[in-house]
């Protein structure tokens, strides 16, 4: 099946990933302040490579390769499958193939519409034995399919490591007041939507009460738990992902083909049969 440029990718793993650390990135925005000025909070996915992230971002990391901080860390800490957690769709549909259990889009087929409409209006125009125009409206449809959502519950661990209370607060207060007096926010990516649920304890984990000569850190963990859905197999499915169909506008039943002039016995008048 060919890839329609149109159609936003699927729902995969990395999707979420991607949706919920743009969420914390570039939606929230972290700025605090420091003795450089008003600066935006470097926001770092633990997934990736050491190497990839001293590249990718030098800002992150001082000339002896230790992290700057105030910074803000993401890591997927699990995936569960529970079938009591999901979204809309909750009954699974048997004997289904991946792109075909639910029809996401649906419009006219203009084509194949119109070339029934003017064969109806041709034979109304003619006449036919009722005098009643012709009821059969012979409307294509095109049913834009794909596979049924998998929900899973996804955990991700924000962790937020500063030097000073005052940069600790800037940074954990949006956490708490941008959901208002719920829990819950709604992220995107690729046209997708998830649900995500900020859990109610800010676990502490700081240094502060340590009076030896080591580095005082001000550190704070929030759990947030995603309602997330996938799409197929990924590279591993050898299924189309995506399936387009039509309906079924008007059933026709094929005569015996005869040879050419042979005549109908009991006409007078066009008493050929068709080829």
């Amino acid at each position: 099946m060919q890839n329609n440029p149109k159609t936003n990718p699927a729902s995969t793993i990395e999707t979420v990933d991607t949706g919920f650390y743009e969420w914390v990135d570039k939606h929230l925005n972290l700025h605090t302040r420091t003795n450089k000025g008003f600066i935006k909070t470097s926001v770092l996915w633990l997934g990736t490579e050491r190497v990839f992230q001293i590249k990718s971002d030098q800002r992150i990391r001082d000339a002896h390769g230790k992290l700057i901080l105030p910074l803000i860390t993401i890591n997927r800490s699990s995936i569960t499958k529970d079938p009591s957690f999901k979204g809309s769709y909750q009954a699974h549909l048997p004997g289904k193939s991946a792109g075909e259990s639910t029809t996401w889009k649906q419009d006219y087929n203009q084509e194949k519409t119109s070339n029934f409409q003017r064969e109806r209006h041709y034979h109304d125009s003619k006449g036919n034995e009722t005098g009643k125009p012709t009821q059969d409206p012979g409307i294509v449809y095109n049913y834009q399919n794909t596979g049924m959502p998998v929900y899973v519950t996804m955990m991700y661990d924000v962790v937020i490591r500063a030097e000073y209370q005052q940069q600790m607060n800037d940074l954990l207060q949006p956490f708490i007041t941008a959901t208002g007096q719920i829990n819950s926010v709604i992220f995107k990516k690729d046209g997708h939507k998830y649900e995500a649920f900020i859990q109610q304890d800010f676990s502490q984990n700081d240094t502060i009460a340590n009076l030896a000569e080591q580095a005082r850190i001000f550190e704070t963990k929030i759990s947030i738990k995603v309602l997330g859905y996938l799409l197929g197999e990924t590279v591993n499915q050898d299924k189309p992902k995506l399936s387009r169909k039509e309906n079924r506008a008007r059933i026709r039943f094929t005569r015996e083909r005869t040879m050419v002039g042979d005549k109908i016995p009991w006409k007078d008048k066009d008493n050929d049969y068709r080829d």
